[in-house]
C-alpha cells in the first residue's frame, strides 16, 4: 500500500513540476528574477502582473521584454535601473518574457 501511495505521489509531483506556469516560475527563481520581482506585488521592480498590463496588446512585447531581461534597462518603471542578466540566454529570456505576459 505504501508503495502504491509513493508511486502516485511521485507521479502527481512530476505533473505539477512539469506544468508550464510553474516551470517558468522556477526558471525566474533560478535566474534570480524573484529577488527584485514578484508575480502580484511590487518589490524593487514592478510586479509581473503590472508588466503584463503595461505591455498588453503590443505585438512585440515578448521581444521587448526579452531584450530588457538580457540587457537591462532604466527609466520605464522609475529611477531604479534593471541590471543586465548575463546568466540568462536569449531563449530563456524569451521564455521568461512570454510567461510574464501571461500574468493577469
Amino acid at each position: 500500500m505504501k508503495r502504491v501511495f509513493l508511486v502516485i505521489a511521485t507521479l502527481a509531483a512530476g505533473a505539477v513540476v512539469s506544468s508550464p506556469a510553474l516551470a517558468d516560475l522556477q526558471l525566474a527563481t533560478a535566474k534570480n528574477c524573484m529577488a527584485c520581482h514578484a508575480v502580484a506585488t511590487k518589490l524593487v521592480g514592478p510586479s509581473y502582473k503590472d508588466v503584463a498590463a503595461k505591455y498588453a496588446g503590443q505585438k512585440d512585447a515578448v521581444d521587448k521584454l526579452a531584450g530588457k531581461i538580457v540587457k537591462g534597462g532604466s527609466g520605464v518603471w522609475g529611477p531604479v535601473p534593471m541590471p543586465a542578466n548575463a546568466q540568462v540566454n536569449d531563449a530563456e529570456a524569451k521564455k521568461l518574457a512570454a510567461w510574464v505576459m501571461t500574468q493577469k
